[in-house]
């Protein structure tokens, strides 16, 4: 049982319109890491009745015991405090979508995520190949891997001198840091849907 310590008490010591960014991103960081109340409580010296105030958006925390809650959850401390925009819905209109164009206009790619500065880790596209198109993409940086569905059509996919042919269904994982290419050998158009994952930690 952890007991409260005098600094839980609830005081802003942050400007008032960061406050509720703490709840929802404690309880993010708090569920990623698998740990209950009671364990981040023990490891943080931070009662749980506090823990599940400060989740609820009941109790603004001192700058005290959030340093506590960041040590225990290896975290910034400025990591409780950002709003979590990750977490919150973003709706990419298919109008809206960044939408690329091969030159023989037989290949379209659509990003199926926010395009901005940020920099990701994964990225989620939408392709498309019209019947006897191809479309040869240079190797990405090293370290890339592109898990690919087909959801319409048939496609063949070229890995480093290699095909591959995939029916509706069908799924492939290759390493995209070799040539690769698309290509559609049947009379109707291809519906793909790809995941592209780099290495390391995007910052």
């Amino acid at each position: 049982m952890v007991k409260r310590d005098p600094g839980e008490r609830a005081e802003v010591k942050r400007p008032p319109e960061l406050v509720p960014a703490v709840g929802p991103n404690l309880r993010r960081l708090r569920s990623r890491r698998g740990l209950s109340l009671e364990r981040l409580a023990r490891r943080s010296g931070v009662s749980r009745a506090m823990l599940s105030q400060i989740e609820l958006g009941q109790s603004a925390p001192t700058i005290n015991l959030l340093w506590k809650v960041a040590r225990a959850l290896d975290v910034p401390f400025s990591g409780l405090l950002d709003r979590p925009d990750e977490v919150a819905p973003i709706i990419v209109p298919a109008r809206a979508g960044h939408l690329l164009t091969n030159q023989a206009g037989t290949f379209t790619s659509r990003a199926l995520f926010p395009v901005d500065e940020r920099r990701r880790r994964a990225e989620f596209y939408e392709l498309r190949l019209k019947p006897r198109g191809e479309e040869q993409a240079s190797p990405h940086p090293p370290g890339t891997t592109e898990n690919l569905v087909v959801a319409a059509g048939a496609v063949e996919i070229d890995i480093d001198q290699a095909r591959h042919p995939l029916a509706v269904g069908d799924a492939i994982v290759f390493a995209g840091d070799v040539p690769h290419a698309y290509r559609n050998p049947g009379a109707t158009e291809a519906l793909m849907y790809l995941v592209m994952t780099y290495p390391g930690d995007p910052g």
